[in-house]
């Protein structure tokens, strides 16, 4: 497995994770058992994945469980990234939904830090930017529990480019992790070139579009009860339908190279940038296989050309969040 480095910093990982948000109830039916869930955790360390994704959030707290007893045996061999910012706590909850106070960061740590059956967490992020905390605060509390050896790197989560300035001069930011892939290029106007000039590293989640990119969602898929993807504008009927064009033409251009569409979508990725490890979720094993093989793709500057040419010949339709969770992000 090919290793990448977070920018300037020393926090290597595999050149592709596993985001394990859908391995436990919270965000969609789970499709397995818990052991068979660890099961997945533990075969892709096997075949060389060094770096999980999870979160309070993700449940809530459920996932971080699940994946502090999937690597528990295997520990000293993995990065656990997880993230706060969500308020989760029964007193006090802000309107918001997101609380980022110090106290709470800390508080909220201590359970994160028992759940995931660490004594350090390799990398946190912050969810989302909280609007009624500056990030200054949030950026010197990090830095206290990098201090206390509770937490060894920090990250943001959907934060736009003058938060991730304003917290990288409290507490260097070693990652930010935002959606983006071949159907949600955003990222290239102002965080990538920003990530560069700081040298921070870069963790696209969602990199195969939330499964659209795989071929495997059409216009006919029903989503199973509690799927959050029924909710979002994307992935209406109508978006759906419109969105098949650019999911066709990657498939055709994939079946050129002999790959899958997903093993395009995360070489084109992996091109972008040497600093960039997309964290596609899966709960099998074959897929977990079939996206490791996508860091054998060599997309040459041709390959990139074209398949900058063929995705903005479609613009995608339907937003990527209901509008409540979407102003949540880019601040």
């Amino acid at each position: 497995m090919q290793k990448r480095k977070f920018g300037k910093s020393n926090l290597e990982v595999s050149a592709i994770g596993l985001g394990c948000m859908r391995m436990s109830a919270g965000h969609g039916p789970v499709t397995g058992t818990k052991q068979e869930m660890i099961t997945v955790m533990r075969g892709a360390v096997e075949r060389g994945i060094t770096f999980f994704d999870t979160a309070q959030a993700y449940g809530p707290f459920v996932n971080e469980e699940v994946v502090g007893e999937g690597l528990a045996p295997v520990r000293d061999q993995v990065v656990i990234a997880t993230k706060f910012g969500f308020a989760l706590h029964a007193h006090g909850k802000p309107s918001s939904g997101l609380d980022s106070r110090p106290d709470y960061i800390k508080e909220s740590v201590e359970g994160s830090l028992k759940r995931l059956r660490v004594d350090t967490i390799d990398l946190l992020y912050q969810h989302r930017v909280d609007p009624d905390v500056p990030i200054e605060d949030v950026a010197g509390a990090v830095k206290d529990l990098i201090q206390e050896g509770k937490v060894k790197h920090f990250g943001l989560s959907e934060a736009g480019a003058p938060t991730i300035r304003r917290a990288h001069a409290v507490q260097p930011v070693t990652a930010v992790q935002s959606e983006y892939s071949l159907w949600w290029k955003r990222r290239e106007e102002g965080i990538l070139p920003t990530l560069e000039e700081l040298g921070i590293g870069f963790v696209p989640y969602s990199p195969l579009g939330r499964g659209s990119l795989t071929g495997t969602i059409t216009e006919n898929t029903q989503f199973l009860e509690g799927d959050n993807r029924g909710r979002f504008p994307r992935f209406s009927v109508e978006a759906r339908k419109a969105n098949r064009a650019l999911v066709d033409l990657i498939a055709a251009f994939a079946a050129q190279k002999g790959a899958t569409s997903a093993q395009i979508a995360l070489a084109w990725l992996l091109a972008q940038r040497p600093w960039i490890v997309p964290i596609p979720g899966t709960t099998k094993l074959e897929r977990v296989e079939e996206n490791i093989g996508a860091t054998a793709l060599q997309l040459s500057a041709d390959d990139l050309r074209e398949l900058h040419s063929l995705t903005s010949k479609v613009a995608v339709q339907g937003g990527r969040y209901p509008e409540e969770l979407e102003r949540m992000t880019n601040r």
